[in-house]
């Protein structure tokens, strides 16, 4: 009897947590860096290769931190929500151009538009690594302090612009 039992009872666990886990938002990724400085560092500027950007220069502003690269299908999906938030003007994005050519970086920007006050570039993904990264695009919102207050995963659309991140970006503002 034990032995028609046993697996039967292996098996509906297995079922129930593959259950559970279907249920659940991938893109909710927990942060550690949530309500923790942002990572420092000291990048060069994308266009710019003799300018030196570090997080002190950023800091004074709540805004946006986007994680992109040009091999990323995701990223280009979500290029015209950036194009679109830039030109509202609610808060300054800035990009972290990840594991990527330089070349190719700035002719999709100058192809596509640039939506970013400044790119930091990040060759070897070490500022990525640093924030947590394990994707792009991912986006940081980060208050005047230089304070990680929100992580997004995934390409920005605009329901997730206007549901998840204006909100967040209206609320660290009146604080």
């Amino acid at each position: 009897m034990i032995r028609y039992v046993l697996p039967l009872a292996v098996f509906l666990a297995l079922v129930s947590l593959l259950a559970i886990g279907l249920t659940r938002d991938p893109r909710l990724v927990p942060s550690p860096l949530v309500g923790q400085p942002a990572p420092a560092f000291a990048l060069t500027d994308l266009q710019q290769p003799d300018h030196t950007v570090t997080r002190a220069d950023l800091l004074g502003k709540v805004f946006l931190l986007n994680v992109w690269a040009t091999w990323c299908v995701s990223c280009r999906a979500e290029h015209e929500v950036l194009m679109q938030i830039a030109r509202q003007g609610d808060v300054p994005i800035y990009g972290l151009n990840y594991k990527d050519d330089r070349q190719e970086a700035v002719r999709w920007l100058q192809r596509l538009g640039n939506p970013y006050v400044r790119n930091l570039y990040d060759p070897e993904g070490q500022v990525g690594l640093d924030l947590g990264v394990y994707g792009t695009p991912e986006s940081f919102l980060v208050d005047q302090k230089g304070v990680i207050v929100h992580k997004h995963v995934g390409p920005i659309t605009a329901a997730i612009w206007q549901q998840e991140l204006r909100p967040v970006i209206n609320a660290v503002k009146a604080r």
